[in-house]
């Protein structure tokens, strides 16, 4: 292993990125080496340094995430800047949000203002899942209904295969427990716009100070107030990543392994099999998993929706398709496929060639 503090390498973590410019806060050791060197009181305690990254990461294509661990080289601590000459490995990583070493996702969502919508938290908990971390459900706004309500949203959601934390932001009911899941960890908050993600987070950190918005009355959901991805560091240890809210992720699973993010269909899949290995559980003979269980009919429409997504890619990867995807003009964002026109049979042919054309037809009538 490499003794970064015999090399003069400090070791951080990249908690936000601006432009070509990267945030990096120092391990608390790194700052211990710091104040060895640097009598300097007044600097903050592990630093932050704006760092730039190394032409020579550049040019093998080395990317700088937010969360990724790294190695800063000729730290300025008077000024605050150092330069980022290495990325160690990462045990995770995901593409949307971009963040690096991830270890559990924490989906916020609102029971009442506004109202908690089973399709909407069901698509999100498909999207968790497919991360392959960990996902933990905090339940907001919970001062809004009877506990006999939180009961019975709690038994439903069990049956889903997640225990619920119901939590009030606003009256202060479970933010400590919710927090002390998120120790030592780096998180991913999400969840749809108006359920109070920066809110909770503003609790939890003090110097976070998010923006924080209103629910729109008119479409009784969220106005979007978070614009980028930054790492807010809590005072129990562990790092806070929000994202920008959406309120439909994309379901962009493969096909064969949409059944696997329903914890309940694992449980199925668990102690028995179906009859066929590549078996797609809508009307396959002596399948396991059609059944009775209230997200079946969830399973299907997102099935539909990840079919359709890899059909599309294949599309794009195949130009001599005849087929093309078409969004209709009215409903919820369905779409469907139409065979393609052949594009050189149908199309206006130029003047150049039409003259072309009459110059031949000329010289054959002389």
């Amino acid at each position: 292993m490499t003794d970064f503090a015999a090399t003069g390498q400090l070791l951080g973590t990249v908690v936000a990125v601006q432009a070509n410019f990267y945030r990096v806060q120092l391990d608390q050791k790194q700052g211990e080496i710091r104040e060895m060197g640097d009598q300097d009181s007044h600097l903050p305690y592990p630093p932050l340094l704006l760092c730039t990254r190394r032409t020579r990461l550049k040019k093998i294509g080395q990317q700088v995430m937010v969360g990724d661990r790294v190695v800063v080289e000729e730290p300025d601590w008077a000024g605050g800047r150092g330069a980022i000459a290495d990325v160690l490995p990462r045990h995770s990583e995901l593409d949307r949000p971009a963040i690096a070493n991830v270890n559990q996702i924490l989906l916020v969502f609102a029971v009442a203002d506004p109202p908690l919508e089973p399709y909407q938290l069901s698509r999100f908990l498909i999207k968790a899942e497919s991360t392959g971390l960990d996902v933990l459900l905090c339940l907001n706004k919970s001062d809004l209904i009877s506990e006999q309500e939180q009961q019975k949203v709690s038994d439903r959601l069990l049956a889903w295969g997640y225990e619920p934390i119901f939590i009030s932001v606003k009256d202060g009911i479970n933010t400590d427990q919710a927090g002390r899941y998120l120790s030592n960890k780096i998180t991913v908050i999400a969840g749809p716009s108006g359920v109070g993600k920066s809110s909770l987070i503003n609790t939890l950190i003090d110097s976070a100070k998010l923006r924080v918005g209103e629910v729109s009355g008119k479409l009784a959901r969220g106005r979007h107030t978070t614009r980028h991805i930054e790492l807010f560091e809590l005072p129990s240890g562990g790092l806070l990543a929000d994202t920008p809210g959406f309120n439909q992720p994309d379901m962009d699973c493969i096909p064969e392994e949409l059944i696997y993010y329903f914890p309940e269909a694992r449980k199925r899949l668990a102690v028995a099999s179906c009859r066929f290995s590549d078996c797609l559980h809508r009307d396959e003979p002596e399948c396991v998993v059609r059944g009775d269980w209230e997200r079946y009919e969830h399973y299907l429409e997102f099935l539909d929706a990840a079919i359709a997504h890899q059909t599309q890619l294949h599309q794009q990867a195949d130009p001599e398709s005849t087929m093309k995807l078409k969004s209709k003009s009215k409903g919820k964002g369905q779409s469907q496929y139409e065979p393609k026109l052949e594009s050189k049979k149908y199309r206006r042919i130029s003047r150049k060639t039409q003259l072309q054309d009459l110059q031949e037809l000329y010289r054959d009538e002389e």
